[in-house]
């Protein structure tokens, strides 16, 4: 039998270099131990210096997978983490695919384990409560936490990431963590009476906990799943949770039996009124202005029911360029104006650069009222459907007819299924002058808020810069026309 010692339980630079000796030896999983003793003997098996990292003989690499799979491995606290961790070294040799078999019961095991240590982690990021205390150099914040696995070191640089500004530590059966402002480091096990047990913000906190918690949403096994009892002895607000629970019935029906709230009176200010006359095929706009009042009673598609406004171009009467948007963004919808939010923004900027004066073009967009969906505070943008783009391309019919625009800039598919009357393939047909059976000229581009999406700056870059290239053909066309 040839034992392993390493330098503590989360040793896996010792466990690296002593495993790959040992394999390289040939030494079976069956005739390796590895244990943990006192710093220092990382290693050693035997008293023997364990085998390096050189490239001997029968030398083969691991995929990285493993790598990762062993260093969150090592963190868990069964007994026998280290056999099979080298177990499943000692298979990659022959088997290098290994770690994509799912189904083989090693790599389970060892997928389950770290499911479980990346589990106690997250744990730990929602669970550690710090309490103010005092030492001498000022203020400090201590916590204590018993995480399921030793998950320390692994979470607690999110702690410094996240409260960079105060001094810190917090304390564990495993070992302490500690953030000075500038420097992440650890030290021994720390014991629960080194931590305050209770300071002035746990009032403020439990109070925060029971205004926020929903007794009508309240499903106890998940809570308990979410919550284990295991860390409700360090909460402050676990003390209140029994009795939350017990009263939920009660005051669930005591807000079902609330009558409804009143609608916010900001948004109704905000909301257009609707006009009694309804948009109907027949109904023709003589001048824009009224094609205006024509949108804010329109019904042809559902989306007027959420929306604040309708959002008409803006723009000349008889400009020689028309720009066509997909719909009014959340900023729109509530300026009732086009192309004022972020879009907008670097629509203007490129607008500049291309030599446009926005002042002398027609702006609006394929579908009128903003279709959206909540998220929380926020309204999150959703794409207009075919049958959506469709109903509106009645009031952009009449848009084009009364501008009658030299040049209709398309930003993106919606628009350019606006119209075009299809769907196209816009980074295949960009930049082309496209005659429509009607008698416009079209230039199909991307949307603005394409631009803002793309995450790689160097992307951004060249696409902006061909962004306004488009605009610029745009420009020399509407002269030339």
């Amino acid at each position: 039998m040839r034992t392993v010692v390493l330098a503590s339980e989360t040793d896996f630079e010792g466990w690296k270099t002593a495993a790959r000796g040992l394999r390289l030896e040939g030494v079976e999983p069956a005739r390796a131990r590895f244990v943990t003793g006192e710093a220092g003997q990382a290693a050693l098996f035997g008293g023997e210096e364990a085998g390096g990292p050189q490239q001997e003989a029968g030398a083969f690499a691991v995929p990285r997978a493993f790598v990762e799979t062993a260093g969150n491995l090592i963190l868990h606290r069964a007994a026998d983490r280290f056999d099979l961790m080298y177990r499943l070294l000692w298979r990659l040799r022959d088997e290098p695919d290994l770690m994509r078999v799912v189904s083989d019961p090693d790599v389970a095991a060892a997928a389950e384990r770290v499911k479980n240590v990346s589990r106690a982690s997250h744990k730990m990021k929602a669970f550690v409560r710090f309490r103010e205390t005092t030492d001498a150099d000022g203020e400090r914040w201590v916590a204590w936490f018993e995480p399921a696995h030793r998950v320390l070191e692994k979470t607690a640089p999110f702690f410094a990431r996240r409260f960079s500004t105060m001094r810190w530590s917090i304390l564990t059966p495993d070992g302490t963590a500690h953030w000075d402002g500038q420097f992440l480091t650890f030290g021994p096990p720390g014991r629960q009476d080194e931590a305050p047990q209770e300071d002035e913000v746990e009032d403020f906190w439990r109070t925060y906990y029971a205004s926020t918690f929903n007794p009508a949403r309240l499903r106890t096994k998940m809570m308990q799943s979410e919550m284990p009892k295991r860390y409700w002895k360090n909460l402050p607000e676990a003390a209140l949770i029994q009795e939350l629970v017990a009263s939920a019935v009660v005051r669930t029906d005591v807000m079902v039996s609330e009558p409804a709230t009143l609608p916010n009176e900001r948004f109704q200010r905000l909301r257009a009124p609707v006009i009694d006359r309804a948009a109907t095929d027949e109904m023709v706009p003589s001048d824009l202005a009224e094609l205006g009042r024509g949108v804010q009673g329109c019904r042809r598609c559902p989306l007027w029911r959420d929306a604040t406004q309708g959002v008409c171009g803006q723009g000349p009467a008889q400009a020689r360029l028309m720009i066509v948007g997909e719909q009014p963004g959340d900023q729109e919808d509530l300026a009732g104006a086009p192309f004022v939010g972020p879009a907008g923004r670097l629509l203007d900027a490129a607008l500049v650069e291309a030599g446009i004066d926005r002042a002398e073009t027609y702006l609006t967009n394929a579908v009128k009222h903003f279709k959206h969906e909540p998220r929380g505070k926020q309204r999150l943008h959703k794409t207009p459907n075919a049958g959506e783009v469709q109903a509106c391309r009645w009031w952009l019919d009449h848009e084009r007819k009364l501008v009658r625009p030299r040049l209709i800039l398309a930003l993106g598919a919606t628009a350019g299924l606006a119209v075009l009357g299809r769907k196209p393939a816009v980074q295949a047909e960009r930049g082309v002058v496209i005659d429509t059976p009607e008698g416009d000229r079209v230039l199909l581009t991307v949307h603005p808020a394409y631009l803002l999406r793309l995450p790689d700056p160097e992307a951004r870059r060249r696409e902006r810069a061909a962004f306004v290239a488009d605009l610029r053909k745009a420009k020399d066309d509407t002269i030339r026309a």
